[in-house]
């Protein structure tokens, strides 16, 4: 298995028998929730589509893997997504094949979709990986596979040595407990079961992964061992443990 990572999106390419770009967190829609809550912007739609359509052509993918939350607004539509949607499929269609797999912000997804596109909620496995949102229980034909989520928009602050920060996407990759999972066993190799979290690719959608730590909000990250979490920033450079980020106010 080979695994490139696309810091423009952020985005993923894994390599098996066929390239497989996967993006999570899309949130299309997401300023006019903004703007029920009192913060008013114009759409950023077309800006992220074309950032989408961009990290297509680089990856030269043969498949795109959307994790879920495409768009944004529960627990219905609003008129931007009712508008927006179907252009943003199309779009999607005229460049590469895709498969959606829904997050808890999906409601009414599929009338977008057409037959083939929409995938299990709880998870499919597909060139031999395993993919899924990630705020419901995988499947069982998950298990054994390394297991890709969307869902908890990673995000770091690195600290300089005067206490100011850098806040960047991130990958949050961390083995998992099978059993409390409800997965099968492990291989009698004992090879262990992995999660890899990722960012969201919506530019203003991120969340401290020290509170995904403290507060875990899924299955996953619930069951995932984050005393031996690892860090990767959105272009694949290799941060380390978990616990050598931690800050005097993430204690």
């Amino acid at each position: 298995m080979k695994i490139e990572f696309l810091s423009d999106g952020p985005a993923l390419v894994i390599e098996n028998s066929e390239r497989v770009l996967v993006v999570a967190d899309l949130h299309f829609g997401i300023e006019a929730d903004l703007a029920m809550h009192g913060l008013h912007f114009r759409s950023h739609s077309s800006e992220r589509l074309d950032r989408l359509m961009k990290t297509i052509d680089t990856s030269r993918a043969d498949l795109l893997v959307l994790l879920g939350d495409v768009k944004h607004s529960i627990p219905s539509l609003t008129r931007q997504e009712f508008f927006e949607m179907p252009g943003v499929f199309s779009a999607l269609r005229s460049r590469i094949p895709f498969v959606v797999f829904p997050g808890n912000h999906d409601i009414g997804i599929e009338r977008f979709l057409v037959s083939g596109e929409l995938q299990p909620r709880e998870g499919a496995v597909i060139d031999n990986v395993g993919y899924l949102h990630g705020h419901m229980y995988p499947q069982t034909t998950l298990a054994g596979h390394l297991i890709v989520c969307g869902h908890h928009h990673p995000m770091i602050s690195l600290y300089d040595e005067v206490g100011c920060s850098l806040q960047s996407p991130a990958y949050l990759r961390a083995g998992i407990d099978t059993a409390a999972l409800g997965l099968a066993a492990a291989p009698e190799n004992n090879t262990p079961a992995y999660v890899l979290f990722m960012p969201a690719f919506n530019e203003i959608a991120g969340y401290d992964i020290f509170r995904i730590i403290r507060d875990p909000f899924s299955p996953l990250s619930r069951c995932m061992d984050a005393e031996n979490a690892e860090v990767i920033l959105a272009d694949g450079t290799y941060i380390g443990p978990l616990c050598s980020l931690e800050h005097d106010d993430d204690r």
